[in-house]
């Protein structure tokens, strides 16, 4: 990615101070969303990810994944699958629980959308601790498919969710457009 690729996505992040809650300095993507010009060059760029990496299939994570991933598998000829918060999906499912700082979380994918032929590249907006994206790859892994990576927007790399999430990777590439 360019320089002048990560300024305009960059440009179009805004800063919102105290949501949702005091003393959090929120980064929403909504500015970007609107921007034709600045989601078109993440949707290429992500797509571009996803053919080098050999990816067949794309996971986005809910809810902002799915904003970014699913515009990327169409661009890149790619089916798109959801990631979602326990209790979402319906049909047969397989789930993974996660911790989060202050509790528990619950994903769900449907069982038969991955298989031992796919690769898959995880797309998500913002990696913070990383215990979603932890939890995605070990669900994709035991829906017996391969992680071909994941592609994040930001990674707000003060929270340590790349330490987390390396072990987890098992060498898979980790691809982060900003850093914050």
């Amino acid at each position: 990615m360019t320089g002048a690729t990560r300024e305009l996505l960059l440009s179009r992040i805004r800063d919102v101070q105290d949501y949702p809650k005091p003393g959090v300095l929120f980064k929403d993507i909504t500015p970007l969303l609107a921007d034709p010009k600045a989601f078109t060059v993440l949707t290429d760029t992500l797509a571009e990810l996803c053919v080098r990496e050999g990816a067949t299939k794309i996971v986005g994570l809910e809810a902002r994944g799915f904003i970014l991933a699913a515009p990327v598998a169409v661009k890149a000829g790619m089916g798109f699958i959801p990631v979602r918060k326990a209790g979402k999906l319906p049909g047969a499912t397989l789930s993974q629980a996660y911790d989060l700082e202050y509790g528990s979380a619950e994903i769900e994918v449907h069982a038969e959308d991955l298989d031992a032929d796919d690769r898959v590249m995880v797309i998500d907006d913002v990696l913070a601790t990383g215990g979603t994206a932890e939890a995605s790859l070990e669900l994709i892994r035991r829906a017996g498919a391969e992680i071909a990576g994941v592609a994040i927007l930001m990674e707000l790399g003060f929270l340590g969710g790349r330490a987390r999430l390396e072990p987890a990777l098992r060498g898979a590439p980790l691809e982060c457009l900003i850093t914050l």
